[in-house]
């Protein structure tokens, strides 16, 4: 291998390894409902893409990171915490961009009803910090739980 090869590959590591590092930091914050280290985690402009729902009063258009982090909170205020379930079945990561898989559940407070379903979730790091959140999730099961019984 050459010295020029082997330090692209050095610098691709160097970015994955961080990419790696960030989403673990914010799988973390996430974890522990840590909105102030969320907001450090995104960048002060994000690529936000999330279904648009309006039957769902946490999903909306997001582009700041104080956006971004307050979802978390949104999502609480909105859910019944100790239904929420969330699994990550695969964790990729390609360079400056890691795909997260898995299934998430919970309970809609003012319905009492469920939802669940598979889910994908793309970020992108750059600088440390996250620049794309693009989620893909069964908004469905999420809009019918979040719906009144008529």
């Amino acid at each position: 291998m050459s010295d020029q090869s082997s330090v692209t590959t050095a610098r691709a590591d160097a970015v994955a390894e961080t990419t790696r590092a960030v989403v673990q930091e914010f799988l973390a914050a996430r974890l522990a409902g840590d909105t102030a280290r969320l907001v450090e985690l995104f960048a002060d402009e994000v690529d936000w893409m999330l279904a648009e729902n309006p039957g769902v009063p946490w999903i909306r258009p997001r582009s700041t990171g104080v956006e971004c982090a307050a979802q978390f909170s949104e999502l609480m205020e909105y859910t019944v915490p100790e239904d929420a379930r969330a699994s990550v079945d695969a964790f990729l990561v390609d360079g400056a961009d890691a795909v997260l898989m898995g299934h998430v559940s919970g309970t809609v407070r003012a319905t009492g009803k469920a939802f669940a379903g598979p889910f994908a979730l793309r970020l992108t790091v750059e600088g440390g910090r996250i620049v794309r959140h693009h989620l893909y999730e069964n908004s469905l099961s999420i809009a019918e739980a979040c719906a009144p019984d008529q």
